[in-house]
Order: structure tokens, then sequence, then C-alpha cells
């Protein structure tokens, strides 16, 4: 068991704005040095809904608003996590019902929501819709959260022999969401209340859908590939690896990386901006504070990438 004193987070956030017309991804992060608690909130608004950026905008910022907020006693907020989330998220909802009332026209927008929290070692996290949250050890890749979309209902029915795998590729209802936040009552909520512990190596990886362009097999390849590497490396090298699939669709991408290691392994690698003009181009940070997301992002470029390291208390 590594001391607890020794291990840091590696954390990086990116976004890529696919071959869509607007962005409708949104993810923040919070790691303050020092801090016994960290965590990041990722919302992709509802393609083909309308308003689905300003629907993740509300979901990120009421869910990052109350969880700061109770971050000023670590302890306290452990405890009572499972309700801090629930409670979170249905504030959010709410919201979301609130400005679809004020705003007529904005009827039928919803976002999904994955939130991962940290308090050292110790990993949480609420989720609703299909926005994946990955756990990549010994070279292995592993679905964390519940996939609130009728694409895991296809894939049970592939696997039974019940559907063929050309069906359940092109099943027009694969993308569809059987739970999302949208103003109205919500059907599923996966909520982890009890701890998942942490060890050096892992790599935490919360994304919206449209990292389901790589398959499993090619993102543990990536991650495995890139394990070695900082945050901001792993986290470009996806957003590239995405990229290179050239898919003619490729929905919005954003996602957070969380690399646990120790001090000592960290890396300060540069992340260099490629010269052609359908390469992401990746800026780094070095910081402790929040990063936004500028949703200015018309050239498929990398608008939003930090890094940084924290020390987790004994």
């Amino acid at each position: 068991m590594p001391n607890l004193g020794e291990l840091r987070f590696d954390v990086a956030t990116g976004i890529n704005l696919g071959t869509r017309a607007r962005q409708e991804d949104m993810v923040v992060a919070d790691f303050p040095f020092g801090a016994p608690v960290g965590f990041a909130v990722l919302s992709d608004g509802m393609g083909g809904h309308s308003c689905g950026d300003v629907a993740s905008g509300i979901v990120t910022t009421e869910m990052f608003s109350e969880l700061k907020l109770l971050s000023a006693d670590p302890e306290q907020m452990e405890r009572a996590l499972g309700d801090v989330l629930r409670e979170a998220v249905t504030d959010a909802n709410r919201c979301i019902n609130h400005y679809e009332r004020q705003n007529p026209e904005t009827h039928g927008m919803g976002a999904t929501l994955i939130a991962p929290v940290l308090f050292e070692n110790r990993l949480y996290w609420i989720s609703i819709g299909d926005s994946p949250l990955y756990l990549f050890r010994d070279h292995k890749l592993y679905r964390l959260n519940e996939d609130h979309s009728y694409a895991a209902q296809i894939d049970r029915l592939l696997a039974r022999g019940l559907m063929s795998p050309e069906e359940a590729k092109n099943h027009p209802d694969r993308s569809a969401l059987l739970s999302v936040l949208a103003g109205v009552e919500i059907a599923k909520i996966d909520c982890r209340t009890e701890p998942m512990t942490l060890q050096e190596g892992d790599i935490v990886l919360a994304a919206s859908d449209g990292l389901h362009t790589l398959s499993d097999s090619r993102l543990a390849r990536v991650l495995s590939k890139n394990a070695n590497q900082s945050g901001a490396h792993i986290s470009e090298s996806l957003i590239q690896a995405v990229t290179s699939e050239a898919c003619q669709d490729q929905d919005n991408l954003s996602l957070c990386v969380i690399k646990v290691t120790r001090r000592s392994a960290l890396q300060s690698v540069p992340v260099k901006s490629g010269s052609a003009s359908n390469t992401p181009q990746v800026t780094t940070v070095n910081t402790g504070q929040v990063v936004k997301i500028d949703r200015n992002v018309h050239d498929g470029t990398v608008r939003t990438l930090f890094s940084f390291s924290r020390k987790v208390s004994k």
C-alpha cells in the first residue's frame, strides 16, 4: 500500500468541436494544491435538441458551484456525499426546468452528466446519461459508471446472439438516451457512495460520448502507449486519436484525465501544436485554478487544456 502522502493527481481537461457547428459540451475541474478534495464536472448537451449548450452550461455551473461551496468542509462533505450529489443534480435539473419556463423556445433541451469526486485516493461519482467514466489500471480498461442509453441494451442483445453485429452497430435507437437532465423527472441516476480506492498508476477518464468514436480496444491502446506521460499529454493523445479517425459525423468531444502518480514520476512534457490545419492545437497552463471552456470554437481545435498536480494528505 503506497504512502498516500507520496501520491499526486495529475489532472488535465480537453475539448474539441468535432464536425459539429456548435459546441454543446462543457467540462470544468477543481483540484487545488494541497486540498484533500478535488472534482470534475462534465456535461454533454443533447445533440439535435434546442439549446443543448445552454443545458450543459446550466448543469456544469450548478454542479460545480454546489460542490465547490461544500468542499470547504471535506469531512462533512464526504460523510453526506450521496445526499450532496443527488441534491446538486436535483437543483441543476430544477434550473433547466426554470430556464425552459422563462424561455419557451428552448423546450426540449437537456444534458448528460458525469462528475467524479475524489477525497484523497477515494473515488466517488454521479452520472446521468451516456457520458462514460473509465478506469485504466494495469493496462486494462474498465467502464465504471452505468450507460443510460439504448446502446447498452442493444449490446446485451448482441452478446446473447439475439442481434447481429451489423444490426447492433446500425440500430436507429442506439444513441437514444434512457435518462438525462431535462427539467423533468430523472429516470436513472448512477451515484457511487461507496469509495473506490485508487492506486499509483491508475488513470481515471471522464468523457462525453464523442470519445465513442474509438473502440474500447483502441482507447486502451492509446492509454497504454501514453500511460507514462503527463495528464496533458494523455489528453492530447486521446483527442488526436479521435481526430485521426476522420469520422464525418464526429460529435463534440470533452474529457478530463486524472492520473494517479508519485511526485517524482510527474513529467514536465511540453505539448507541441501540430502544424497541419486538421491537427488539434493544444495549449497547457500550469495552474491550481479552474479553467473554463471557451465556447467560441469554430475550427475544431482544442481551446482549453490544463495540467497540474496536488499532494494527497495522509
